[in-house]
């Protein structure tokens, strides 16, 4: 395929925006190359501004569930924008839309709507600090919350230490309070609890990841966390910007039978429009402002375009809850048939599944944490991510990012995925 428009458009994007991009995991970085630029997309494909069409595996990350275009979401923002597109004051869509989704969801009461999901997360944090008066968290290598500085914290040189920051600005102040466990490892989470006893206010965590790849959690582990928390007055937050309304009506805590006291949302919840938001019971959600003393606050939260178009997305899911059996039915034939296919190839590889999550790793090696993710091979998974991509197929330009699968895909074009993936030599 050829992508000479989009090569001309990022060299111009370049000269006005840093990176030429507005979000790091869109400039191809880990896989060499210029990045696509789409001008339009509908139902399984994108087109890019070349007219090349795609099959489209990213969803936007995760949000279009149902599809690029899905009618009744686009139907329902255009229809709210005729009357305005923000006011900054109540409206009553934004009560529509949290008794729905506190509806869909169980172990929560009341639900506070933000604009993304690192905004989600950040506050979340705060309202379990505020609720528990503890300072420190716990978080895990290779979960990503957002770029909020409490999250951009890398691996201390123990178990027990202080993470310390990964990025400019985030001041080693912030990260005294970061701890970082590692995932699937519930004696590591043990080993920080102990040794800060009575100071952690919250763990924090990807239910099931998505950014080191899909890596689903262990039983034991997943259950082990809520028993832990439970015994030691620590919250339980799952984030839940990726799995949230996609492996479920209910998501990870659905899906997983464990819950959770406080839950972030973002992707769907908003169907493809910027919004985030963070939910729990009506006991944690008193301390939040105005009705309690733990401070939170956005100008277009609520935005009513937003609003709609998630009220519109989550209609549709609570109505039709077979959409989540169809698409984890689909993603196991994506998952057999990459399976068959690469087992006949020259390579070490490992596929994670999990709903409509899934992920390739090109590593021997079973991949339940950071340390196990970071084994792949990269140079294999560009010439993957690339031979795809010639034959019309978009994956994640990353080997640490799940693939999101949309209900619009059909099992023709997963055969034409299978098949693409058939007829690359590594």
């Amino acid at each position: 395929m050829f992508y000479k428009r989009s090569s001309a458009l990022f060299a111009e994007a370049q000269k006005y925006i840093p990176g030429g991009v507005n979000s790091p995991v869109r400039a191809f970085k880990a896989v060499g190359g210029d990045p696509i630029f789409v001008k339009r997309a509908k139902g399984a494909y994108l087109y890019d501004e070349d007219d090349n069409r795609l099959i489209d595996y990213i969803a936007s990350w995760g949000p279009l569930i149902l599809g690029h275009a899905y009618a009744p979401v686009i139907d329902a923002v255009i229809d709210k924008a005729k009357d305005g597109t923000s006011f900054g004051m109540p409206t009553e869509i934004e009560t529509e839309i949290a008794k729905l989704a506190v509806s869909m969801v169980p172990n929560i009461d009341k639900i506070r709507f933000v604009n993304s999901g690192t905004e989600a997360c950040m506050s979340a944090v705060r309202l379990a600090r505020g609720f528990t008066g503890k300072d420190k968290i716990i978080k895990f290598a290779g979960c990503y919350h957002g770029h909020s500085d409490s999250f951009l914290i890398q691996a201390g040189s123990g178990a027990v230490t202080f993470g310390s920051p990964n990025s400019p600005g985030v001041t080693q102040g912030t990260a005294k309070d970061t701890l970082l466990a590692k995932y699937n490892d519930l004696e590591s989470v043990r080993q920080l609890v102990a040794a800060n006893e009575g100071e952690i206010a919250t763990i924090i965590i990807e239910p099931v990841a998505g950014n080191m790849g899909c890596i689903v959690p262990t039983d034991e582990f997943i259950k082990g966390l809520r028993e832990i928390c439970t015994q030691e007055n620590i919250v339980l937050l799952f984030d839940e910007v990726m799995t949230g309304f996609r492996l479920g009506k209910g998501g990870a805590q659905e899906a997983l039978g464990i819950d959770a006291d406080i839950v972030c949302f973002g992707k769907v919840i908003g169907g493809g429009l910027p919004v985030g938001a963070f939910a729990a019971s009506s006991e944690i959600m008193a301390h939040l402002a105005p009705e309690g003393p733990v401070y939170q606050a956005g100008t277009l939260s609520g935005n009513p375009l937003a609003m709609a178009a998630g009220l519109a997305m989550l209609t549709e899911l609570n109505e039709r809850p077979e959409v989540f059996e169809n698409l984890a039915k689909k993603t196991e034939y994506l998952h057999k048939g990459f399976d068959s296919v690469l087992k006949n190839k020259s390579v070490p590889y490992q596929i994670n599944r999990f709903g409509s999550m899934i992920s390739v790793h090109f590593t021997d090696t079973p991949v339940i944490d950071f340390e196990t993710s970071v084994k792949g091979n990269n140079d294999t998974f560009i010439k993957y991510f690339h031979g795809m991509l010639d034959k019309g197929i978009y994956l994640p330009p990353s080997a640490f990012e799940s693939y999101f699968l949309n209900d619009a895909l059909s099992y023709d074009d997963l055969d034409e995925t299978i098949a693409a993936l058939d007829a690359l030599e590594f």
